[in-house]
């Protein structure tokens, strides 16, 4: 797992960005649907969508502690279908994400 630097927003809260892809059973079960949920409930802003390839990619932006959460939702597979793999990378958030969407 990379390190994930500090950055504050105007609040000083801090926060990051989390690109996943996941692997499994994740097209066609609902997957997207509930992370979006998940995802706006705890205050992030981003996207799930298709891969050709069938698995999903997530990209969640807000509070570190939030996409932390996101992202062990998805490692343990406490998700609809079936994880069977998740690569993800940390980085600076780039802004420009309004809601959580389903893509």
């Amino acid at each position: 797992m990379n390190e994930i630097r500090e950055t504050k927003d105007a609040s000083g809260r801090d926060v990051v960005r989390l690109t996943a892809r996941v692997e499994g059973l994740v097209q066609g079960v609902g997957f997207r649907d509930y992370v979006r949920t998940k995802g706006r409930r705890m205050g992030l802003v981003g996207s799930a969508a298709n891969l050709p390839d069938g698995a999903v990619a997530v990209i969640a932006e807000g509070e570190r502690g939030a996409c932390e959460a996101l992202l062990e939702l998805l490692v343990t597979g406490h998700t609809p279908g079936r994880t069977d793999r998740v690569d993800h990378v940390w980085s600076d958030p780039r802004g420009g994400l309004d809601g959580f969407l389903r893509r």
